[in-house]
Parts: structure tokens; sequence; C-alpha cells
């Protein structure tokens, strides 16, 4: 093929993904004509015989992409119409499927820049001969995309305290004089833990004092204590916290030990008082490890988006922003990246606000606003510590993103959280905090977006099959492709061991966008959060909504708790 006479056929419904490709390719000196959809492509076909067609399969047009490329194929030999696919790993089977109508070559885009696009391109345009579709990717990637549940803690659940709160009940019958409040305190974080409680909530009332429990992302009215029982109580928090006993009118912050028998287990405590109406209020947040950090099988991600992480881990330098709102999992998934990239060979330097997990072979540092050690100043103390990986606990002002970015900019793989709804609307808040778009294009390697959801208790799992009313009403949410026709889903009855609840443990569910060449030209142009959830899709992108979906598809969690978390 002579490249002067060399026309390119860009078959793509994303604007700003074509204009990008046909910029890079006339770059190569080959020219090309950009087509929104299949049926537009058959059109521009009858009048021009291109020398190769680049089809996005996953048209929004009238016509699907594999119908366009079997029309192709009926016209046209392989060897005088060469096809490049592209599509993203969601479908593996389409891959086989593609190469079976007579694609030449496919290309998965969530693991391709536009560059590596056009190399590909290039190499087919200018090869003598092709002879028959090959099956080549860009890179040799696993393409299964399986949904995978994290190790599950069943030692820990309702049943396993009963002993205890029977105990904390016949306690609270007895005359408050007579009530040994150290006991009381004790068994009331012993029951916590066992019932797999992440918070205390000791809440005032006029006329009692209410112990609410934090129990997979949900509070449960566990105890109602007397009155007269709130001062000894609070009293013996402050203590054990480090706290003024003699104070009552102002907010108090404290952190303590604690140590249960049985099973044997030490663990935090941090504590937070404040003064109410009825009296002084408390939550107490248990930092015991419960979330088993072990490794990135453990979040229930995808395999694709195992991958991404994996890619933008073996980078030496970036960012890898974990998104989403508090409580989320984000902390987790950072402490998994850290103890995955963590060797000896490296050194690795935390700043946090708790610290939450303990890492060996790890320096981590709290924050202490008292003595001016706050996540800014913190991370340039940090910076001349000469560490490989930071992680930064939470980038919440200017002054922390600008030393963070620089931090990414000069060599530093840099692990922190924002605080934002999804993995798109990451990049957008940088640019709020006053971070240039071209330094944003430059550092963030990748964006994982995440909720933490219940999963259905084992031991009192049970088919449903949801209404054709309660079908038409998911269809508003969730994208044709993905529901189908699936009408069989799983729910929990309710038994002891989950509290009646019908479910048992949490689960991750993720959206990862990795910073390619479409992505980078979004942030360059200030692109808004949609536009940069558009292009992501197109790249790969699973959104939360439908990782959710797979899960509960997979009998892992159900649809009304996916749209509970993620309130779409």
């Amino acid at each position: 093929m002579s490249d002067s006479k060399t026309e390119i056929l860009i078959v793509e419904d994303n604007v700003f993904m074509s204009e990008l490709l046909k910029e890079k390719i006339s770059r190569r000196g080959f020219e090309s004509v950009v087509v929104p959809d299949g049926k537009e492509a058959l059109h521009k076909m009858d009048e021009t015989k291109f020398s190769l067609v680049i089809l996005d399969l996953p048209l929004s047009g009238d016509i699907d992409g594999f119908d366009v490329l079997k029309k192709i194929r009926s016209k046209y030999d392989a060897k005088d119409v060469p096809v490049i696919t592209l599509f993203n790993l969601d479908d593996p089977q389409s891959m086989d499927k593609s190469l079976e109508l007579g694609a030449n070559e496919y290309i998965v885009k969530a693991f391709a820049n536009a560059d590596e696009i056009v190399g590909r391109i290039v190499d087919v345009i200018k090869s003598p001969e092709i002879a028959k579709p090959k099956d080549q990717t860009v890179q040799e990637v696993p393409i299964k995309s399986t949904v995978h549940a994290p190790t599950i803690r069943t030692e820990l659940n309702f049943e396993a305290p009963q002993h205890i709160k029977e105990r904390i009940e016949q306690t609270i019958t007895q005359p408050a004089s007579e009530v040994s409040i150290i006991g009381l305190v004790d068994d009331l974080i012993g029951y916590a833990y066992l019932a797999r409680s992440s918070d205390i909530h000791l809440e005032p009332l006029e006329d009692k004092l209410l112990a609410r429990l934090r129990i997979d992302g949900l509070l449960h009215d566990t105890f109602s204590f007397p009155k007269d029982l709130h001062s000894g109580i609070i009293t013996r928090i402050k203590v054990l916290s480090g706290m003024r006993t003699d104070e009552h009118q102002a907010a108090q912050d404290g952190l303590f030990r604690f140590e249960i028998k049985e099973p044997s287990k030490r663990f935090d405590i941090r504590v937070s008082i404040i003064p109410t109406y009825y009296g002084e209020n408390a939550v107490l947040r248990l930092l015991a490890e419960q979330t088993q950090i072990a490794s990135l099988d453990n979040l229930a991600l995808t395999e694709t988006d195992k991958i991404k992480i994996r890619h933008a881990m073996a980078k030496p330098y970036g960012m890898i922003l974990a998104t989403g709102p508090t409580g989320s999992g984000k902390t987790t998934t950072l402490y998994t990246i850290l103890k995955e990239v963590n060797t000896r060979e490296i050194s690795v330097i935390t700043i946090e606000d708790p610290i939450e997990y303990a890492l060996d072979g790890v320096d981590q540092i709290q924050v202490n606003p008292r003595t001016g050690l706050t996540f800014a100043t913190g991370l340039r103390s940090i910076l001349r510590q000469d560490p490989n990986v930071i992680m930064v606990g939470e980038i919440r002002d200017e002054e922390t993103a600008s030393i963070a970015v620089n931090a990414a900019l000069t060599g530093h793989k840099l692990l922190s959280t924002l605080h934002t709804n999804d993995a798109s609307t990451t990049l957008p808040r940088l640019f709020d905090m006053g971070i240039e778009p071209f330094l944003v294009a430059s550092t963030v390697n990748i964006a994982v977006g995440q909720r933490l959801l219940r999963m259905i208790c084992e031991q009192c799992k049970a088919p449903k099959k949801i209404t054709d009313a309660e079908f038409a009403s998911l269809a508003e949410h969730v994208p044709k492709e993905i529901l189908d026709d699936h009408h069989d889903f799983f729910y929990g009855k309710g038994c002891p061991k989950c509290g009646n609840s019908g479910y048992f443990e949490r689960m991750g569910i993720y959206e990862v966008i990795e910073v390619n060449d479409f992505i980078r030209e979004a942030i360059l142009r200030r692109a808004d959060a949609g536009e940069i959830k558009k292009i992501a899709i197109k790249n790969g992108m699973s959104t939360l909504l439908v990782d959710g979906f797979k899960k509960a598809l997979a009998g892992y969690t159900t649809i009304e708790e996916i749209l509970r978390v993620i309130r779409e």
C-alpha cells in the first residue's frame, strides 16, 4: 500500500476519541475520515474504498458493530480492506466473534493509549501482505472479567457474643449504685467487637443513654442504659482516653488501647466526645483491623480492574487515588496496594489521621494538629526523607494537593484519597484545588472510585425472582446491554447469625479510570466529570452501578442494597 493513497475510515461515536486518533494518524502522514456510527460507515464505504477500517464495536448507532463488520466482509476481502476492532474486556467472547467475522486484529482499549493504537494501525498499513485475520492484542492480558468475593471472617457474628449481651442486660437492671461501670464499659466494647461493629455511638436522651452499634455500615439500636449510668460511663471512657474528666462543655478527642480475652485481641479505640442538650455524646471507633489486608484478590475487584491497578502500581512515579465518601473502604484499598508494593529495596512512608493498620517495614506518621503536624507540613518533611512511595491519608486542601502533585512529578509514587462521588469527579476536583490541568494529566496514573455494600448472608440466602414492575424500574438505572433479561437474583431471609438482617459482612464495588491519552486529552481541555466518565466507559470502565449489578447477579448482594448505596 502506498502511504500517499492510504485513507483510513475511523468508526467511533465518541468525538473526542475519534478526533484524537485522527490527529495522531495525520502526524504519521496518513489521511483519515471519521464517522460516528455503523450506518454512515457503510454509506461512506459505498462511496470510497478505504485502505483500513478502525471499527469501534460497541457503537451507539442503529446498526450493531458486529453487523457492520459482517457487511464489510461480505463486500471486501480481509487482504483488500483490513479491519481493526476496538473494544473493552467486559465481553471476552466478543473478541473471538470479531475475529470469526473477519477482523484482522483487535485492540483492547482499556490497556492501550492512542499512540499504541496508531502504532498498530501503521504496522497493519505497512504490512506487505495480510494473509488472514490474526489473534493479536496491544498487550498480552487475561481477558476474563469474573467477579470475586472477599474473604469473610465468620467467627465474628451476632450469635458469638450473646453471653455478653445477656450479662449487660442483667447488669442494667440492678440499682445504679451496685453497677460496676468498669465492667459494663469493658463488656460493651467486647460485645461490639465480637458483633463486628466498627463504631459505638453513646447518645444521651432525656431519660436514658442509648448505645448504637454500626455494623456493616448501618447503625443498630442495641442497648438502652438508665440515665443514672450516663455520667459514670462517659467518665470511664474519658479516663481510658486520657481526657479531662472535669470538662463537660467542650469537645474532646482521645485514643486508648483495649484488650479482650476471648478471642485474645488488642486494638486501638479512637474516641470523640461532644456536649449536647441532654449531656455528653461519645463515639468510639474500633480500629480493630477486622478487614483483612491481604492482596488485591481480597478486594472483590474484577480481573480487568486488577490489571489496571497493577499497571499503575508498576509505574515508578505518579499518583494512585482512591475516591469515595467517608466509610467507602478507600483506606483499605490503599493499604492493600501499599502491602503489595512494599519491599526491602524501597522506602515507604505514610502520613495518616488516624493510623488504622500497622504495616511492617512502613514508616507511619500520625497527624497531630496540636504540634503543627498536618498533612501538608508532614508531606514536606517526608520529601526530605528520600522515600520511594508515599501515602497521604487524604488530600483535603490546596496546599496538600500542590505538594502531592509536585512529589508525584519529581519521581515519587504517591497514594492518597479524595472525597468525591465517583472516579470521574476526581480529576475536576483537582482543578478546583488549583492544580493546573497539564500537571493533573502528567501525574495521575489511576483513580479508583468505590463503595462498600452489604453481602447476602450465606446461611439464610435464598433465590428471588423480581417482578416485571421491578424489572422496569431497574431498567431505568442499569444499561440494557448489562440488564439483558435477568429476573433471577438472591436475598437473605434473616437468621440469628446475621441478626435477622439478611446481610453479613461487606464487599466493595469499584470503577477504575486509567489515565491514558484519551483521558489526558480531556483533562487538558478541562473537561467536566460527565465527559470524562463517557470517555472512560468507552475505554472499558465498568461503572459502580454496573459492577454492583454483576455482583448481584453472581449472588453476592441484592439490587436493593446497590441502589441504597449508590443512590441512583
